[in-house]
């Protein structure tokens, strides 16, 4: 099945391919000729042209659902580095005595980063808004659409009381096509060479706010490959009052302190990896626990103890995902390396990570040194 997925995806970029090509083939040699030696498709062509777009619409629209189920479907976590601080007297009930206890951890900074996260979903290379009505714009006020009439002529306006010939549905698909390409095209160049390096990227601007929170993201796309953020503070805690935290930057700004990197003395923060068996088989245990003690509420019988199950499977999650980065278990280590110039050209790992888990650094992060 994940085949057949992947084949349709792949087969609609072909049929799309061929569509724009034979329509740019007609728009162009139709239109430039200066005498009749192109002629434009007949009706019956023109309906098994549809067809072909159809197609690839619908494999597409099948593509784009599994792609969806699978952005909904993955498990991220977001690991709290943050310790306590101290302890406090804090009075036991029933008993009328006091005990000292651990002072707890906030989760707001969790809840934060994890809203940031959920507001970064929607951040696009395109504006589909500016797209649609720029692309309406060429399209209606400039009078590209007259280039899908069916005439020789390639002049952007007509004359109303003179004769209009009808549209043809293979030129007005290939103006739409090409207009909406170009002007994507350009959209993503601006984006990517002066937007996200002049004004603001807010992928870097989320890295830069885990290490401010002292929270790291852990994500599996796939049963043993996914990504991870490195956001531990080079300052050891992040809860603290504006005065410390201005001192930390000042400090950090001043390179007094270490960087930010997950190896000693790099930068590199963001990683895509690939986890062992073992590793993934003990992740699904701690995470097994979580999934079965929040199930429904009509299905429980203490929801009190329920919750307090879920916290301290919460706990665990933590514990083991920070250990784990530490190198703590051994048989369960990691190491980190590059990819190869071929890995990242055809977007896959060919070492299978057996006995380790490997983390690669993500060099379109600006992490390749």
């Amino acid at each position: 099945m994940k085949f057949l997925v992947y084949y349709a995806g792949d087969l609609a970029n072909v049929f799309f391919i061929i569509t724009v090509g034979t329509g740019l083939y007609w728009l162009i040699f139709f239109k430039a000729q200066k005498s009749v030696s192109v002629l434009l498709p007949m009706r019956a062509q023109e309906e098994r042209f549809v067809t072909y777009v159809g197609c690839a619409f619908a494999l597409k629209a099948l593509q784009f659902l599994h792609k969806l189920t699978s952005q909904i479907t993955i498990d991220i976590f977001f690991i709290d580095w943050e310790r306590p601080k101290g302890k406090v007297l804090k009075a036991v009930e029933g008993e009328g005595g006091v005990r000292s206890a651990t002072i707890p951890v906030s989760i707001w900074r969790t809840y934060f980063v994890a809203n940031e996260w959920n507001e970064i979903q929607t951040v696009r290379k395109i504006n589909p808004l500016f797209q649609v009505l720029i692309v309406l714009f060429f399209l209606e006020v400039v009078g590209f659409k007259n280039l899908a009439l069916m005439d020789s002529s390639s002049s952007l306006s007509r004359n109303p009381p003179s004769y209009i010939a009808p549209y043809s549905r293979i030129l007005r698909y290939a103006v739409s096509t090409a207009l909406w390409l170009v002007i994507g095209i350009i959209q993503i160049v601006f984006f990517a060479v002066f937007y996200e390096r002049f004004i603001e990227d807010k992928i870097r601007q989320f890295v830069d706010l885990c290490c401010m929170s002292n929270i790291s993201v852990f994500l599996l796309s796939h049963k043993c490959f996914g990504y991870y953020i490195h956001g531990r503070s080079v300052h050891g805690h992040a809860d603290t009052n504006m005065e410390e935290m201005n001192m930390n930057l000042k400090r950090e700004a001043e390179n007094l302190c270490s960087q930010r990197g997950l190896v000693p003395n790099t930068e590199g923060q963001t990683f895509q990896i690939a986890v062992s068996s073992q590793m993934r088989q003990h992740y699904d245990r701690i995470h097994e626990t979580l999934i079965r003690k929040n199930g429904p509420a009509r299905l429980l019988s203490s929801s009190a103890s329920t919750f307090e199950q879920s916290i301290k499977a919460y706990h665990t999650m933590n514990k083991f995902l920070a250990s784990f980065i530490d190198h703590v278990h051994k048989e369960m280590d990691y190491f980190i390396k590059d990819k190869l110039l071929l890995e990242r050209i055809l977007g896959v790992e060919f070492m299978e990570p057996m006995e380790k888990s490997i983390f690669y650094n993500d060099i379109y992060n600006g992490n390749s040194d």
